[in-house]
């Protein structure tokens, strides 16, 4: 489990399964994103809604491994593939509660931006610190 810092719960809904009768592709996005969001308000007073710098997605991928289907309790694993000056690079997992191997992978790229002006900022410094504290990422690469 040491491949990924944070694991945070994510419970698997009815509406979740597609079709096929797996997870639909847009419901790893949705737990990722959510996590890390939910990760950066509780860690690092991310106020989404406030006049603070925000983190916008500028790029996001997803490897799926294996599949997953409600009801199954599944968990994001949260770390840090790069962290910049202006953006940090997640580096996360899907994982089944309590397993090491990832069912899906991905990354997601955040940049911080001015609220008002939508122009790249400096990583505000409570998300830098929680990132150091929390995740091991201390350093621009």
């Amino acid at each position: 489990m040491t491949a990924y810092p944070v694991r945070v719960p994510f419970g698997t809904r009815w509406r979740d399964n597609d079709q096929y009768g797996h997870l639909n592709n847009v419901v790893y996005y949705e737990a990722m994103d959510t996590a890390v969001n939910a990760w950066m308000i509780a860690h690092g007073d991310l106020d989404p809604a406030g006049d603070a710098p925000i983190a916008l997605v500028v790029a996001s991928n997803c490897r799926y491994l294996d599949s997953a289907s409600f009801p199954e309790p599944l968990e994001v694993g949260i770390s840090v593939g790069r962290l910049g000056t202006t953006s940090v690079t997640w580096a996360l997992g899907i994982l089944r509660a309590g397993e090491d191997a990832p069912i899906a992978t991905g990354e997601f790229v955040h940049v911080f931006v001015d609220a008002a002006t939508r122009r790249p900022t400096p990583i505000p410094p409570a998300i830098r610190a929680a990132l150091a504290s929390r995740l091991d990422a201390t350093a621009p690469a």
